[in-house]
């Protein structure tokens, strides 16, 4: 009978476990467009990667990054500092990964979420103990928008 080391056989049921379990072994990209040298940009994509997401920032200067935002479909009364994408949907601006979680799970008919200006307490927007109230807006595809969600 063939003997394997605990080390060994602690390796492959580990791997087995991930492999049952794909969401565990691979997080949801989210791609950020932003600024250079924007901390609070930096700030939010820390957010979301604590929160399971791995985030790819990409720099765009000035007029290339208001370009995204209008050819991905984000009014410009929703505009924020950064731009991302994840799964087909659009994030805009300081949107907290939960609701990013909330968006992916019920897959609504829309171009995605924003959370317009930059609100103190946001993630990335949360230095120290002061906050405001926000609220996260659905885009719909005809360039609408309702609240998604709020934020005390």
């Amino acid at each position: 009978m063939l003997r394997l080391c605990r080390p060994v056989t602690a390796r492959v049921a580990v791997a087995a476990a991930l492999a049952a379990v794909p969401a565990l072994a691979q997080a949801t990209e989210i791609r950020v467009a932003k600024t250079s040298g924007c901390g609070c940009c930096v700030a939010w994509m820390e957010h979301v990667e604590a929160h399971g997401f791995t985030a790819e920032g990409e720099t765009l200067f000035g007029g290339a990054l208001v370009r995204r935002k209008l050819e991905l479909g984000v009014p410009p009364e929703m505009a924020s500092c950064h731009t991302a994408e994840v799964e087909g949907y659009v994030i805009e601006g300081h949107v907290p990964a939960e609701d990013i979680r909330r968006l992916l799970d019920e897959r609504p008919d829309a171009i995605g979420l924003a959370v317009p200006e930059m609100p103190l307490g946001s993630p990335g927007m949360d230095f120290g103990s002061r906050s405001e109230p926000y609220a996260v807006h659905l885009i719909r595809r005809d360039g609408s928008t309702e609240v998604f969600a709020r934020h005390e």
